[in-house]
């Protein structure tokens, strides 16, 4: 995990990677839990039965929207301002869910700190660019920016 000391020494990094996060397996049950709470029950995520006989992956896949739902998870293993008393996701930009995710399948994602600019009051926005990579896949499964608030 990177650590900074405060807001500044994060601003400084523009530019660099944050890190690779550690592994996740994509279960049907994150992926019922994920319908469940979104009310998109295509039979492509949640028929195990279906998609075993039509689906070319022969299993279910994720949302895309779940892979992205993880940035946060991610994210809060692979850094940390310690002078920052809050922090807030803010939004995306440039989501492209390139490749389905298979359940089943690991995921991580790699981070790059690409700007970072003042937010008054004592804090800044920052924009990381985010890559969420399968196990064993040569494409990702979705490119994104990610737009965070930090305030000291």
């Amino acid at each position: 995990m990177l650590t900074f000391e405060n807001l500044a020494a994060f601003r400084a990094h523009v530019g660099q990677e944050i890190g690779t996060s550690e592994w996740v397996t994509i279960t049907q049950e994150m992926v019922n839990d994920f319908a469940k709470a979104t009310g998109d029950h295509q039979w492509i995520h949640v028929d195990t039965d279906m998609a075993a006989k039509y689906s070319p992956f022969k299993t279910t896949i994720a949302h895309g929207f779940l892979t992205l739902s993880l940035a946060p998870k991610f994210m809060y293993e692979l850094y940390q301002v310690k002078s920052a008393k809050m922090g807030l996701n803010y939004g995306t930009n440039k989501v492209r869910f390139t490749s389905p995710v298979p359940t089943g399948s690991r995921v991580r994602m790699h981070a790059t700190l690409k700007e970072v600019e003042d937010q008054e009051p004592n804090g800044v926005k920052s924009t990381m660019a985010l890559v969420f990579e399968i196990e064993g896949h040569s494409k990702p499964a979705c490119v994104a920016e990610m737009i965070s608030l930090a305030f000291e």
